[in-house]
């Protein structure tokens, strides 16, 4: 019953949040229509993070428990971080086309998220095709561990090596040290909306996935 409800409220925010960015917020002065992508691209990524966070707790807790429960978080989590880390960049290579003028370069965030993409991929290969049993999960739970710490390289790669992709544009921090908002209110709303949106689904697909994974394993046994 509550994922059924969660699976309603995503979608009732999914055509909201629509409406809002389609039909309400403003188009960008400097980038145009393009920018509305960012309402799709921004949440992706954020759900992707969100993801593999879970999988890189819940593989130290399987590490330090041998908990079967913390095991198949991090296996349908991690399912639902390829997914929306794939689109992340889909969405990021549609936006730069207009921006940058192509739809990729090798610079430091890409790479290092593409490299992201890649290792959990590997994850999820891992998961399906090698023998089930207490060394498959112990060697996922290390990649996972692995993989989650491409994320704060991929977080300051913008700061440490010259690249085309804009530093943060959500928040900055002024003279005083204090952070604000780095966009008008009128485009930063939809966007703050979206991230929550996001994460609800994310909630969801994973409740989802967690319980057709038990179900399977209750009729294999």
């Amino acid at each position: 019953m509550m994922i059924a409800a969660m699976g309603w409220l995503s979608l009732i925010g999914i055509a909201a949040l629509g409406v809002l960015v389609f039909g309400v917020t403003p188009v960008d002065e400097f980038m145009g229509f393009s920018q509305k992508i960012m309402y799709i691209h921004v949440p992706s990524m954020w759900v992707a993070y969100v993801a593999f966070f879970v999988v890189f707790f819940c593989s130290i807790g399987y590490l330090w428990k041998r908990s079967e429960g913390f095991d198949r978080v991090a296996k349908c989590s991690a399912e639902i971080g390829v997914l929306f880390c794939g689109l992340g960049l889909l969405t990021g290579a549609i936006w730069g086309r207009p921006t940058w003028g192509t739809y990729w370069v090798w610079d430091a965030r890409l790479t290092t998220t593409l490299i992201l993409l890649l290792i959990f991929a590997g994850y999820v290969l891992l998961r399906a095709f090698a023998q089930p049993g207490e060394q498959q999960a112990r060697l996922a739970a290390v990649l996972g561990i692995v993989g989650f710490l491409d994320i704060p390289l991929i977080h300051v790669s913008v700061q440490w090596w010259r690249t085309l992709h804009q530093t943060s544009s959500v928040f900055k921090v002024d003279p005083s040290g204090a952070p604000k908002p780095a966009m008008p209110l009128e485009l930063l709303a939809p966007l703050l909306l979206g991230l929550v949106v996001a994460s609800l689904f994310y909630a969801f697909l994973l409740l989802y996935r967690l319980r057709v994974e038990q179900e399977v394993d209750a009729l294999q046994r």
